[in-house]
């Protein structure tokens, strides 16, 4: 089977929406660094378009019909949204499903130092990645910090023009030679992606020492670590115990770019797998009133350390939501929404690895996704013996190529990779457990899990088209 770059496809309507949908999607990179950055994000867009918070509606005791929007956030993290449908829940949604979280360096609780006449901040990094990679490039940090009254200060330093930014340290070339020995994966090691975040002392009178009627100045203990605490106080209210209970993110400095001389291409942090969160969202806000199954779309946290905890994919937030939606369309019992989840069908809307030519030994060149060639779907992904793999079925399959040719959507099929050299997974098992029919689609991406990736805007387009082909026609 041949893949083709699809650009040859388009007329010049469609190149348009392409350029368009690519602008929207580059802006929504730069709105949302972090998973509270995207869900702010998300919100004020589909409140625009009609959708209501799902609290609300319960204490309005609002009854559900065709056609109502409705919202749910949770702890700020995680979104699931849904556009009730003209069929019953019972008989099955049709549900997109993406995680906002990225690989980062996350600020430990208890993190700064001074060494060496540098104050640093202590980080953990976050998800898979090649640690050499993060050193010596602008970063910027991204979060919120709580005080004990309960106030939540924002934090964003470093993507505006006019902000500092932070970066971590590398050792000379000249002195290298041993550090050049080591295997990549030690080259630079977790504990020391340390940022630093200054240099210059605080400067404290001498009151007891005169010279020429001018005070004398000395620095402090910590003179470094002291002056970036009065900055902290000065610009945000904070103390060095209010790191305990923040959540900052360090996350690569600057805006999304087009990429390559005929700007086909975008590189910017965090597309794996916002790039899928993004075309998911678009398509719940581009479907009309009258579809015949309610449509969902979940956006999740934790996916890349194991979708664990309250906001990750295997908490119960989700099913306790289609429940609660359930019961305003007067539908809920326990067993109408196993049966609901039971005969739903799902995209599980995750990246793939694209090819890439300069290390064409790790892939299989037949199974394999290619950047412009159209959206991706892996049947299977896990690792090596299909290890945490979902392991779609072949009738259902059958189904979206169906769907997508009718459609004419462009797709190609994929593997992360040869077989034996790694792998990795999606949220897509954790909702087959409920019984429903599942795939993992989506959108090739270069560097994946690197500060920058890239995308092709094409793919971006056709993984929104198949994500609104889907949501309007999927019935199995």
């Amino acid at each position: 089977m041949e893949n083709k770059n699809i650009w040859a496809f388009y007329d010049e309507k469609q190149l348009e929406e392409l350029e368009s949908h690519a602008q929207e999607y580059m802006e929504f990179l730069n709105e949302g660094k972090t998973e509270r950055e995207c869900i702010d994000a998300i919100v004020n867009r589909i409140e625009k378009e009609g959708y209501r918070e799902l609290q609300a509606c319960i204490k309005e005791g609002k009854t559900l019909k065709q056609g109502d929007k409705v919202y749910a956030v949770w702890m700020n993290k995680s979104i699931v949204m849904f556009q009730m449908g003209k069929k019953p829940m019972a008989e099955g949604m049709n549900i997109l499903g993406a995680h906002i979280d990225s690989p980062r360096l996350d600020i430990k609780q208890n993190p700064l130092y001074e060494d060496g006449g540098f104050a640093y901040l202590d980080t953990h990094y976050y998800g898979g990645v090649k640690k050499y990679q993060w050193v010596t490039i602008p970063l910027a940090i991204h979060g919120v910090a709580v005080k004990k009254d309960g106030t939540t200060v924002e934090v964003n330093i470093g993507e505006a023009e006019d902000d500092p930014v932070f970066f971590v340290s590398d050792l000379l070339i000249h002195l290298a030679a041993e550090q050049l020995e080591k295997k990549a994966a030690k080259v630079i090691e977790g504990e020391a992606l340390d940022i630093i975040i200054g240099n210059k002392p605080i400067l404290l009178a001498k009151d007891d020492k005169k010279e020429e009627g001018k005070d004398k100045k000395e620095a402090a203990k910590d003179a470094v670590k002291k002056g970036v605490l009065s900055i902290l106080k000065e610009s945000y209210g904070l103390e060095e115990e209010d790191f305990i209970s923040a959540e900052l993110e360090v996350v690569p400095a600057g805006k999304a770019r087009e990429a390559g001389f005929d700007r086909s291409m975008i590189l910017a942090y965090g597309q794996d797998d916002r790039v899928c969160a993004f075309s998911s969202l678009k398509a719940m806000l581009e479907l009309g009133n009258d579809v015949e199954r309610t449509a969902c779309c979940i956006l999740v946290d934790k996916e890349e350390i194991g979708s664990v905890g309250a906001t990750g994919m295997e908490s119960r937030f989700f099913e306790n939501m289609v429940a609660e939606v359930m019961n305003l369309a007067g539908e809920y019992s326990e067993l109408n929404v196993r049966r609901c989840l039971a005969a739903s069908c799902m995209l599980s809307s995750d990246v793939s690895s694209a090819f890439d030519p300069t290390f064409a030994s790790s892939f299989d060149k037949k199974n394999v996704a290619y950047l412009g060639n159209g959206m991706v779907f892996n049947k299977f992904t896990g690792a090596r013996g299909k290890s945490g793999s979902n392991d779609a079925n072949a009738e259902y399959l059958g189904h979206i190529r169906a769907i997508f040719d009718k459609e004419n959507v462009h797709f190609q099929t994929a593997e992360l990779g040869k077989v034996d050299l790694g792998g990795g997974g999606t949220i897509a098992y954790i909702l087959a457990l409920y019984g429903m029919n599942v795939i993992d689609s989506g959108v090739a991406v270069l560097n994946m899990h690197a500060p920058w990736e890239a995308t092709s805007k094409a793919d971006v387009y056709e993984a929104k088209r198949g994500y609104v082909a889907f949501l309007e026609n999927a019935s199995m």
